[in-house]
């Protein structure tokens, strides 16, 4: 049984290594950077997108910029194959492929002034390329907000967990019922028993659930109990803490952005402490809301937080990079990386044990609750942005370039971030496989499928009084069904934090300190994502008018507030209307191939770039990534259509279900389409480098 303390600084170690020899090797040999030479931000600035940046806020904006659901959800749900090959992934492919990714882009960006990765490819490649290219990567952008903000409206906006049929919920006291347009609700008493096939858990809260109208009388027939029937689901409230905290962040960053630029110019240590202690108080304050007055104001549905991210997302893409998306990314950091900081802190002090197992026979070789396929390839699509990215690719190339302010901040920023978002998602595989093995497959495993899955529940005693100690813990909220990754890492979280806190007093009582660390990390999910989105709508809307501009001049401008708004428009509409009509289980496959073809498609681009830069004799930093890219992506994707996605389409229309239909059908087209354009862009590139390979060697540009 190994312990997390080892694995922790041998990590460490790994990333120490690779920033200080490989970077510094990328920096002077592959991108051959010039601390002399006039960047974008400088020769360009307008005050809008172009502006010059202290390398440690623009680190910041970064950092939060690719920082967003995959390095905090992928990893937990690849705890399905074990914990060794997303590790192991982890390490290697951040180090190699990831980091040397985002370093590459952001360089070639900042060489052709701060453009798009589409407009790379565009000058590179060639127009026809260039076109294709920036369809595929606005269409993977849409499919990656979506994907992203899918997390932030589970967290924020509360959920519907499927229960079992035939289980039994014994109460005392009166039931409240009120009619819903999809069922009957019920409001259940605190105190009430659940009584599962395979346990039992005591609820210390009130909760409530929904049952099908049809089924009400037979589900309630006798007194003080309630047999769940088909369909019916449980009501997760949402976090009024997380939505209160970020709501503050926007005002505070508002503030700070004027601070440093208006109020008392260059001032950047005044306004980061002022930043910081506000998102700080934020955060503290965030713990008072449930509870209050105020909780109705900050506890919204799914459907307000979905609206809410959306009208956030527009605003922030509209205004100027320097008065709110820098600021409150730079500040957003300080949360992030304090909050890695300590859980770094807690796992060292705590050394918990890793309860799952290294290597899952169960589920590694046809796969498990969220992926059919086995660990090859899947595991490297569920692990996408903490190994590699290529939504990072649209950052590096997106608002960063706009704002490096001198060549060398390059490594610093596109190196370094990459090996931050890494260390992000190992903090988060160990969080998850701390848990007892049977507290994890009972979080994870839908309550609707729990027969399919019994022979791994009943292996790693799944549904065991612990389960029913933790739910009391976490004040009372259902934890069994819990799908999708946010809710195992901020249990397993808690865990490491609280286990920590009583190294230092034995009579440390846990209760309480559970609940806070619990709801503190729904919030610090939700933080960590959102801020994603705001830098991804702006990307989006970059490369929409970038398009557009090439029907209508005018767009192409990007500081035309018409082409800003209608742009900045279509692309939160596109994206919004995904996460408002489907579900996490259809966008993240959709979204984990999708992000890796784009990062192949990015290797790609950077590739042709070094060969016309004279600098082809290193092409194997970025061809041996690709081509395993490539590999895992492809298979993954040829797997997806013919395991998943086309028999959700016949399936559908065989029995009338016309969404299963439409979304089958989609998804289908979708991958089909992003294939071709990634086959057509490899073989263009492979053209262009044997051309520059041929062409007499000129001084790199």
């Amino acid at each position: 049984m190994m312990h997390a303390m080892p694995i922790m600084l041998g990590v460490l170690a790994a990333m120490a290594v690779a920033y200080r020899y490989y970077s510094a090797f990328l920096a002077a040999r592959v991108a051959s950077l010039d601390e002399s030479r006039a960047t974008p931000a400088q020769r360009l600035d307008d005050g809008q997108n172009y502006h010059p940046t202290n390398r440690w806020i623009l680190f910041g904006h970064h950092f939060a910029a690719i920082s967003g659901a995959g390095p905090l959800i992928g990893p937990v749900l690849a705890i399905q194959f074990g914990y060794m090959p997303g590790l192991i992934w982890l390490i290697v492919g951040v180090c190699l492929a990831g980091a040397v990714q985002d370093f590459l882009v952001l360089a070639a960006s900042v060489r052709h002034d701060g453009k798009s990765l589409a407009e790379i490819a565009r000058s590179i490649l060639g127009p026809t390329v260039g076109w294709l290219a920036s369809l595929a990567i606005l269409f993977i952008v849409i499919i990656a907000l979506s994907g992203l903000g899918v997390v932030v409206v589970k967290a924020l906006g509360g959920e519907q967990v499927n229960l079992l049929a035939g289980a039994k919920i014994e109460y005392s006291g009166e039931l409240a019922t009120s009619p819903s347009p999809a069922g009957t609700m019920l409001e259940i008493p605190e105190g009430s028993k659940v009584i599962y096939p395979r346990g039992e858990s005591t609820r210390s809260e009130r909760f409530t659930i929904r049952v099908p109208e049809k089924e009400l009388a037979a589900a309630t027939a006798q007194p003080g109990s309630i047999l769940i029937p088909a369909k019916s689901v449980e009501l997760i409230k949402g976090s009024s803490w997380g939505t209160f905290t970020i709501f503050c962040t926007i005002p505070i960053a508002l503030f700070v952005g004027l601070y440093m630029y208006r109020f008392r110019r260059g001032h950047i240590v005044e306004a980061s402490l002022i930043g910081a202690i506000g998102v700080l108080g934020a955060t503290v304050a965030g713990n008072w809301i449930p509870g209050s007055w105020l909780e109705p104001y900050f506890s919204l549905s799914r459907e307000g937080i979905t609206l809410s991210i959306c009208l956030y997302g527009f605003i922030a893409s509209v205004l100027p990079v320097w008065l709110l998306l820098c600021p409150r990314d730079y500040l957003s950091s300080f949360l992030k990386i304090g909050t890695i900081g300590v859980l770094i802190g807690g796992i060292l002090i705590a050394n918990p044990r890793l309860e799952a197992p290294a290597w899952n026979e169960y589920y590694a070789g046809g796969g498990g609750p969220y992926f059919s396929g086995a660990v090859f390839p899947f595991v490297f699509i569920c692990i996408m942005c903490g190994a590699i990215s290529g939504f990072h690719a649209l950052v590096s190339s997106g608002t960063t370039p706009k704002m490096v302010s001198n060549e060398k901040d390059i490594r610093l920023i596109g190196y370094g971030s990459m090996l931050m978002e890494g260390l992000v998602a190992v903090c988060a595989l160990i969080a998850a496989a701390s848990l007892p093995a049977g507290d994890y497959w009972a979080i994870n495993i839908d309550l609707s499928k729990i027969e399919k899955h019994a022979e791994i529940l009943q292996k790693m005693n799944a549904d065991t009084d612990h389960l029913q100690e933790l739910e009391r813990q976490v004040g009372g909220e259902t934890l069994r069904g819990r799908t999708g990754g946010a809710v195992t890492l901020a249990v397993g979280m808690s865990k490491i934090m609280t286990d920590s806190m009583q190294r230092f007093s034995s009579s440390f009582s846990m209760d309480g300190v559970v609940k806070y660390w619990f709801h503190f990390a729904i919030m610090f999910e939700a933080l960590f994502i959102l801020t994603t989105i705001d830098t991804g709508t702006r990307i989006a809307r970059f490369l929409l008018q970038e398009i557009l501009g090439k029907l209508h001049p005018q767009f192409a401008k990007m500081d035309w507030m018409p082409g800003v708004l209608i742009s900045t428009a279509l692309v939160t509409l596109g994206w919004g209307s995904l996460i408002w009509s489907s579900s996490i289980d259809t966008i993240w496959p959709m979204f984990g191939i999708a992000n890796q073809l784009l990062a192949g498609i990015a290797l790609c681009v950077v590739t042709a770039w070094m060969f016309q830069s004279g600098r082809g004799k290193w092409w194997w930093t970025t061809v041996i990534p690709l081509c395993f890219i490539a590999l895992t992506t492809l298979t993954a994707s040829a797997q997806m259509i013919t395991g998943n996605f086309l028999p959700m389409f016949s399936n559908g229309l065989r029995a009338g279900v016309y969404g299963d239909t439409l979304r089958g059908g989609l998804c289908t087209a979708a991958i089909l389409f992003l294939i071709i354009c990634f086959v057509v862009i490899v073989i263009a590139t492979i053209n262009r480098c044997v051309e520059f390979s041929n062409r007499p060697k000129k001084e790199a540009t």
